[in-house]
């Protein structure tokens, strides 16, 4: 890593423990509904209507010129995954708010209808993990419906199993990205241990669910890695 990207990257930490205590109304995010939908952590997997809350160094230039979200393509590892034109596109036409959410969601209480967040969780430590579990469930309507989605540990499992050793440590247990503090993984769960945490969290109807199926929207459009992954729902 650089000595500037490395300077930027810190900077971005410290700004977000600066940030960490806010508490925001929800700006406005035009998708046709009256509801008011949040994707925590979902780096640029993103969509029309929601509003996207994350400590990366993309959604801190979000609502900058767009001549800073050129510069930045240049800085981040998003040029691994977008052109420079979808990058810029994805930016300027999405709502974000760029927040270090394990310090919690910086939004009062009861505001929400849905929350999802996709392959965001494990890369938080288990204790901040309960404690934005716990955020979510303060933000939500009664009635709101929290979906994520997460690596199975047991598929991770099953890889080591039948002998693809490597793949499975790399890309599950040590995950490392010079470029990013925020791309490491912290934690592995299987369902029964997350479950576990969204129940403690004060959560009802714990489920698991299948790709693109269930009661909140978009999924269509969110979910990702069905082979991978587990996809759990639960309400307020």
């Amino acid at each position: 890593m650089s000595l500037l990207r490395s300077t930027i990257e810190f900077s971005n930490r410290i700004l977000g423990r600066v940030k960490r205590s806010r508490k925001m109304a929800v700006p406005i995010v035009m998708n046709g509904n009256d509801d008011v939908r949040l994707n925590l952590g979902c780096g640029l997997a993103v969509t029309n209507g929601w509003l996207n809350i994350d400590g990366s160094l993309n959604a801190l230039v979000a609502a900058m010129p767009p001549s800073f979200h050129v510069w930045m393509y240049r800085l981040t590892g998003a040029k691994r995954y977008y052109s420079e034109s979808e990058y810029c596109r994805l930016l300027r036409d999405h709502v974000f708010i760029h927040h270090d959410l394990a310090n919690g969601i910086p939004l009062h209480d009861g505001v929400a209808d849905y929350i999802y967040s996709s392959h965001f969780f494990e890369h938080l430590y288990r204790d901040d993990v309960k404690h934005l579990l716990n955020e979510c469930y303060r933000v939500l309507k009664h009635g709101g419906v929290l979906r994520i989605s997460i690596p199975d540990l047991e598929y991770a499992i099953d890889l080591y199993l039948s002998g693809n050793k490597d793949e499975m440590l790399q890309n599950y247990f040590f995950v490392e990205d010079g470029e990013s503090h925020y791309a490491r993984h912290k934690y592995m769960y299987d369902f029964e241990m997350f479950s576990s945490l969204l129940r403690d969290a004060g959560f009802a109807d714990v489920q698991r669910c299948q790709f693109q199926e269930g009661a909140v929207p978009d999924i269509d459009a969110l979910d990702n890695r069905p082979d991978e992954s587990i996809f759990i729902e639960a309400k307020k």
